[in-house]
């Protein structure tokens, strides 16, 4: 069911900026095989699901270092995440996919508003973002991909949202964040504009941190934001 924390006219916007990982694509478990076969690696016990779920958000060096424990060891982090990232890399497409309704979602925003424009802003780094957005048929959606090593700070600085504002020429009171975790909530208001949380994705539980001003339970619930 929709909640509104904050009124606000979802018609108004021509710009909505979405989250990638627990928000467009359900890329749990790829993640999850990927940070466990890095510790297997490292000779590190592996972690619960659930546990390295909870992990992700902030993207690729944080989720290493925290299922390394916060090591103090810089050169070990380093080949640890040169290892994920490589192995990730061959494995990012194997059970990755959009959630249930997000191509229909796309495409009602994109038909119920001509001047309308999506981009993905996520924390996860660039390139893979935007291969698995190309294979899951999503790419045409998006003016603009970027990820976490885009610019030099990530999610909750809102140099990204502020980039994106630049490049479409929208104005923040135009302008929509969608995401999943208090960061996207964080990094929305940090640019002074819309928020919206969704429930279903990874980090659930972080929204009652920073309450965004909508929130929805399903795809389904937030296309109709955009009837």
């Amino acid at each position: 069911m929709l909640r509104f924390n904050r009124q606000f006219d979802p018609g108004s916007m021509k710009l909505v900026i979405f989250d990638l990982d627990g928000t467009l694509i359900d890329s749990r478990l790829d993640l999850i095989h990927s940070v466990n076969a890095m510790l297997r690696n490292f000779q590190r016990p592996e972690l619960p699901g659930e546990v390295v779920a909870s992990y992700v958000g902030d993207g690729a060096p944080m989720l290493v270092r925290r299922a390394l424990g916060d090591p103090d060891d810089e050169k070990f982090l380093k080949e640890a995440l040169d290892f994920f990232l490589a192995y990730y890399r061959e494995h990012k497409l194997d059970y990755t996919k959009a959630y249930p309704g997000i191509p229909e979602l796309l495409e009602q925003i994109r038909s119920n508003g001509s001047h309308r424009k999506m981009a993905v802003l996520s924390n996860k780094p660039v390139n893979p973002s935007r291969a698995i957005i190309e294979a899951l048929g999503l790419a045409g959606f998006f003016v603009q991909v970027y990820g976490g090593n885009s610019f030099e700070t990530k999610k909750p600085d809102p140099l990204g949202v502020n980039t994106l504002l630049k490049e479409t020429a929208t104005l923040p009171e135009n302008t929509m964040i969608v995401g999943d975790s208090s960061i996207d909530v964080l990094t929305g208001r940090n640019a002074g504009i819309a928020t919206c949380g969704v429930t279903y994705g990874f980090a659930p539980h972080t929204l009652c941190e920073a309450p965004p001003d909508v929130v929805v339970e399903t795809p389904r619930e937030l296309a109709e934001l955009f009837v």
